[in-house]
Parts: structure tokens; C-alpha cells; sequence
């Protein structure tokens, strides 16, 4: 299935990052940080079949090998918290071959990226998900300092000065001029991440219309498409981390749902458009007519009188579904059609009221926890009367300190006689799961009527399709004689 994932983020000193360790793991090799001090070594890392890096011209030759290049961004960034490199994640598509793939990595990286005058440090990942169905995708790591045009490292950013209207320039309270720090590059710009994000959304569905696939993939948000799907809860980088140990969460278990559920909803509201699309572009009076059609076709190319039978199964079964919801013309199908898309989104309704205070009450525990955790530590403090060793706790335990209170704020309408209604939100989040279970399972059914009248509607075009060529066949031996 096709899947479209375009990320970006920083690597950052003041995270506790390194841009060789993380060349090191992207590419699976084993590299040394003159800045740390550091060795990191992946070269056991599974899953990576190609690596490689595009250098513009203006850059030096030596820059192609990884670990010189990254060393040369660590070195030019001094500072302790500085910002080194831009990293992207971007999904490529199981329905085309590795080498496929990689080509059109290697297309927008030259064409977008390296065009640009930026260096792109790219590898191809290829795991396993839990499911077996492989996730291929690329890393990129571009140096955020571009290079001038001697190859050096340039600045990234430049000093705009203020001034007023009269021309003169603004200055502070220290007499010092004021200035705008400007970039001197487009390249962390949100117009022009949309750019790349539409320019690699296009490459893929133009590859997709090449190889005669019907699939493609857009770029913008369910929101910007106009799709109301069920937004999915942030995991977080430790849920993540336990999910991909194989240690189910809750949360990793609540997105495996929605994402599930909207699947459903988004077959269901596909299908159910394009057979609104071919009703309104149909004026046959009888659909059973059609279908008993297709059946006589079936059976002309029937060897066995045991598929015969089966052909006159399937046509009975076809009847009786139309003649028990109703459906004789295509007018009737048209009401039908109206009926499931009304409830399509009466289950998308419902299912988004459940998620939301699915949401709200996972964020109340999670509150609740903190609270629980640190409340001991925060009366510890106000047990202490010495100024001194007061600020001496409170600085040892400051993370604890203020999550207390941010949670204390959270909770505080909450409270009942002292004390939260946790038992409560754990039974009425019990009660919530197996209502998004029933409801599924009432959505089931809507989902099977659609595919019905999705095969019903296969079969009335081949029909039509066949008559069609049958009075093509008239004509010409009409014409013949």
C-alpha cells in the first residue's frame, strides 16, 4: 500500500546530539567524533542496503567521505548548544523495485538539494515491520552551514540593522544598534519544505502512472484534503522506543486502532464515491436485468456444470441483497448509496467523540502519575525551614519540582475531598475501548454492503461491456453483408 511520509528535524547539540553518531547510524558504519571524543560503531546494524553521499561542485572532494565531512560541520560549530544538520525521513514506496527506489532518492536530492548548494548524506533503510510487510525509506543529513563559494563554511545567518523612519538606526537601551538575524539560506523556510514535500509527491505518483498503477499519494494533511479522518495521540520517543522493542503500550495500541479504523473509513468513502460517480453516469432501468446478464456471459464459458451452479449461487445471492435493501433501478441504488455515506459519517462521528475523551482521559492519568511520583518530593520542601537548604533541595530536584506543579495545576479541578477520581477514568477508559469495539463491529456491516455493491457494480460493466461489443459484432456483419 502506498504511503507517504516526509520529516524533517535538527540535530542538535543542546539535545545531547552528534552529527557523526548519527551519519554513523544512518549509513551503518563506524565512526570516530573528534569533538566528543567518541567512537560509534554500527556497523551491525541491519537493514541498510545503500549509502552514498552528493556533493555540489563548489565542495571539496575530500567531503565524500563521511566521516571527514561530519567532523569539518562538528569543527566549524563551536557552540554548545549549536544546531549542526538538517535530518530527513522520507518514505518510499513498496511498489516499486530497490533500484527504482533509489533513483528517485537520488533525483529530488540532486535536483532539490544538491541544486541548492547543500551537501546530502543519504541512506536506504529497508526493515521488517511486525506485520512483515517491509517499510522502505531514506535518511538524509544535510549540513545546516552552507559553503561559499570557495568551499568553506559560510554563515548562516547575516545581520539586517534597524532603522525608523527617518532613517536613522534603532538602537537599545545599551546604545547598541538593533538588528534582525536573517538566514542566509531558503533552506529551513516552510515554503520550502511544502516544495519539497509536493515536488517528492509528484515523483512518486508519476512513477505510479508510468508503471500503469492506480495508487498515488498526496502531500497535504487529511485536514488540507478535505478528509475528516481520527487523528491519531502523540506517542513520544519512549513510547516509540518501547513499541519497537515489541512492548505494546497503550497508546501504540490506541494508534494501531485508528489508524486500522481509518482505513475502513477511507475504502468505505472511496468506494462509496466512485459508485455514486458511475450511478450518476448510468441510466440503465434494471439493475437484475444487468446482473442476469453477466451471469449468461459466465456461463458461456463454463466447462462444468458445478460452475454453472456456482454462477446461479452467486446470482441468487446478488439478487436477494438488492431486492432485500430495496434496490431494483439505478435511482434505487443512487438512496442506497446516500444511505451508507450518511452512515460512514455517523460512525466517524461517534468514533471521534470516543477518541477525544479516549485522548483526555489517558492525558488526566498520565497527570495523575506525575502528580503521584513528585507530590512526596514537594512536601518534603515545604518541610525545610532553612532558606539555604531549601534552595539547595529545590535545585536538585527542580525537573520533579515543576512537573508536580504543572500537574497540580492540571488536576486541580479534578479534586473531590482531596483526592482524584482516578478508579473512575480507568473504568469509564475500559468502557470506552469496548465501545469503539462495537461500534467497529457495527461499521462492519456497512463496509460489507459496500463491498457488494462494489462487486455488483464489476459485474454490471462487464455486462454493459459485453453488450456493447456484441452490437459492435451486429453492426459489422450487418455492414459485411
Amino acid at each position: 500500500m502506498s504511503a507517504y511520509h516526509f520529516h524533517i528535524t535538527q540535530i542538535k547539540r543542546s539535545k545531547g546530539q552528534s552529527a557523526v553518531a548519527c551519519a554513523a547510524y544512518r549509513s551503518g558504519e563506524k565512526l570516530y567524533c573528534d569533538y566528543y571524543g567518541e567512537v560509534s560503531d554500527y556497523t551491525r546494524k541491519r537493514g541498510i542496503i545503500h549509502s552514498e553521499i552528493l556533493l555540489p561542485a563548489h565542495a571539496p572532494p575530500e567531503y565524500s567521505d563521511r566521516q571527514t565531512l561530519w567532523n569539518s560541520v562538528e569543527k566549524a560549530e563551536p557552540h554548545p548548544k549549536a544546531q549542526l544538520a538538517y535530518s530527513f525521513d522520507i518514505a518510499l514506496q513498496n511498489e516499486f523495485s530497490v533500484e527504482e527506489n533509489i533513483a528517485l532518492a537520488r533525483q529530488i536530492l540532486l535536483d532539490e538539494f544538491v541544486n541548492r548548494g547543500m551537501i546530502c548524506d543519504f541512506a536506504v533503510h529497508l526493515p521488517d515491520r511486525k506485520d512483515g510487510i517491509q517499510n522502505p525509506h531514506f535518511h538524509v543529513l544535510c549540513p545546516m552551514r552552507p559553503l561559499d563559494d570557495n568551499g568553506k563554511w559560510g554563515a548562516k545567518q547575516r545581520r539586517v540593522y534597524r532603522f525608523n523612519e527617518k532613517g536613522n538606526q534603532i538602537l537599545d537601551k545599551d546604545s547598541q544598534p538593533l538588528f534582525n538575524a536573517v538566514p542566509t539560506t531558503d533552506w529551513g523556510s516552510p515554503e520550502t519544505l511544502e516544495h519539497w514535500r509536493k515536488v517528492w509527491c509528484d515523483l512518486c505518483n508519476s512513477k505510479f502512472a508510468e508503471k500503469g498503477l492506480d495508487e498515488r499519494i498526496d502531500y497535504r494533511s487529511y485536514k488540507r484534503q478535505d478528509v475528516e479522518l481520527l487523528p491519531t495521540v502523540h506517542e513520544g520517543p519512549t513510547v516509540r522506543a518501547m513499541e519497537k522493542r515489541g512492548i505494546q503500550t497503550e497508546k501504540g495500541s490506541l494508534n494501531r486502532w485508528i489508524r486500522a479504523t481509518n482505513q475502513m473509513i477511507l475504502a468505505a468513502e472511496k468506494k462509496a464515491s466512485a459508485l455514486k460517480k458511475w450511478v450518476s453516469e448510468n441510466h440503465q432501468s434494471s439493475l437484475i436485468q444487468s446482473l442476469n446478464a453477466y451471469n449468461s456471459m459466465r456461463n458461456l464459458g463454463a466447462y462444468s456444470q458445478t460452475a454453472k451452479v456456482k454462477n446461479l449461487k452467486e446470482l441468487t445471492d446478488d439478487v436477494n441483497f438488492l431486492k432485500e435493501n430495496g434496490i431494483e433501478t439505478f435511482e434505487d441504488l443512487q438512496a442506497k448509496i446516500t444511505e451508507l455515506r450518511v452512515q460512514v459519517d455517523d460512525f466517524k462521528a461517534r468514533s471521534n467523540e470516543k477518541s477525544a475523551r479516549l485522548k483526555e482521559i489517558d492525558n488526566l492519568l498520565i497527570w495523575a502519575q506525575h502528580y503521584a511520583e513528585n507530590k512526596p518530593i514537594a512536601d518534603e520542601l515545604s518541610k525545610i525551614k532553612w532558606k539555604s537548604k531549601r534552595e539547595k533541595f529545590r535545585a536538585e530536584n527542580e525537573n520533579a519540582l515543576r512537573l508536580y506543579h504543572m500537574a497540580e495545576r492540571k488536576l486541580r479541578p479534578y479534586f473531590k475531598d482531596g483526592k482524584l477520581p482516578i478508579n473512575a477514568w480507568r473504568n469509564e477508559k475500559a468502557q470506552l475501548q469496548i465501545d469503539f469495539e462495537e461500534i467497529q463491529k457495527q461499521f462492519s456491516g456497512v463496509r460489507e454492503d459496500v463491498k457488494r455493491l462494489w462487486q455488483i457494480k464489476y459485474k454490471v460493466e462487464q455486462a454493459n461491456s459485453q453488450s456493447r461489443e456484441n452490437s459492435k459484432e451486429k453492426r459489422r456483419d450487418t455492414y459485411e453483408i
